[in-house]
């Protein structure tokens, strides 16, 4: 007997979707299919003029939403750090409103040959494209004590990332760590106590892959881009699941929120220039029925800021650096 098919619920996907202030006839962005759940609430709002594109770096996302025949849909490969050249590819000018979800989903947590979860036994890669990148293993292999160290406590927020680097550099040299319990077993030996609930390795995995995928750096890059490619009254949807890139997408929301003043200069109030950005409302969080339904969806943050009719100049934008959640 065939196993059932994994299952992903999109997390926030009524109220992100809401947030878009859909129009029938405009063009969106899905930047993170996973498995389409955001995308297939955006189609059924779109009328026949209405276009979505979407992004992924998992092949497996890519092909299931290749199996989505509809004209106004397509499916790029890439990374949405590469927002703005994608969309020159699909021949998309200004579009009408972007969502992202930068969560993980159901099938990539819960197939062990992904090496993303500690519950299982797989192989330790971790990449959200197979195709592209370091795995996991291999970078635990040559990494230095210190640059183990620095990205388990910095991406992992583990206050124990000196002890499980040190337990990790002294287990390869007997053995290369290739799977993914012989690391959350040496994680676990190495930590000493854990929140109630949680286990003892999640921090470290969660460390390894941000940096291996580039998770913080791929988000710095693409929301600049995102910002530029929106239409006056568009809507940029971000949902983060933990503080590191929600830290990221807070600052930089509020930076272009804030208009771009002269400096030593007075500026009247009528000569005020216009900021970039409108922030809609406050974040939202997962209901109290859905995180009891979906548990993953516990710790999601939904973000969302309007485009104004301000022109777009790079200078005008505090950029926000990959390593600014360390502030």
């Amino acid at each position: 007997m065939s196993a059932a098919p994994l299952q992903h619920r999109a997390v926030l996907a009524a109220e992100a979707v809401a947030a878009l202030a859909l129009r029938p006839d405009g063009t969106y962005v899905d930047g993170t299919f996973g498995r389409g759940g955001h995308s297939r609430l955006i189609l059924e709002q779109l009328g026949p003029r209405g276009r979505l594109i979407a992004f992924d770096r998992d092949p497996q996302a890519v092909a299931a939403a290749r199996q989505i025949r509809d004209a106004r849909f397509s499916i790029a490969h890439t990374s949405f750090g590469r927002l703005a050249q994608a969309l020159d590819a699909q021949g998309a000018g200004q579009v009408q409103g972007m969502l992202f979800d930068l969560g993980l989903s159901s099938p990539q947590i819960d197939d062990p040959a992904r090496g993303f979860s500690f519950r299982g036994d797989g192989p330790l890669d971790m990449r959200m494209d197979p195709t592209q990148g370091t795995p996991a293993a291999d970078w635990l292999a040559t990494a230095s004590e210190a640059q183990l160290r620095e990205v388990i406590g910095g991406y992992g927020e583990e206050r124990f990332a000196k002890q499980v680097a040190a337990a990790i550099a002294a287990a390869r040299r007997s053995a290369p760590i290739r799977t993914t319990r012989q690391l959350a077993d040496l994680v676990g030996a190495a930590v000493r106590t854990r929140e109630p609930g949680q286990d003892p390795a999640t921090r470290t995995f969660q460390a390894v892959r941000i940096f291996v995928n580039r998770e913080l750096e791929e988000v710095s890059l693409m929301l600049p881009q995102a910002v530029e490619r929106l239409a006056p009254g568009g809507r940029l949807a971000v949902i983060a699941f933990h503080s590191l890139e929600d830290r990221i997408v807070k600052r930089f929301l509020a930076a272009c929120a804030r208009p771009a003043l002269p400096r030593d200069l007075p500026v009247r109030a009528s000569e005020m220039p216009q900021a970039l950005l409108t922030i809609a409302g406050k974040p939202m969080r997962p209901s109290a029925a859905e995180a009891a339904a979906n548990p993953r969806a516990r710790s999601a943050v939904l973000r969302v800021a309007a485009r104004t009719a301000a022109p777009f100049d790079p200078s005008l934008i505090t950029r926000i650096e990959p390593d600014a959640w360390r502030s």
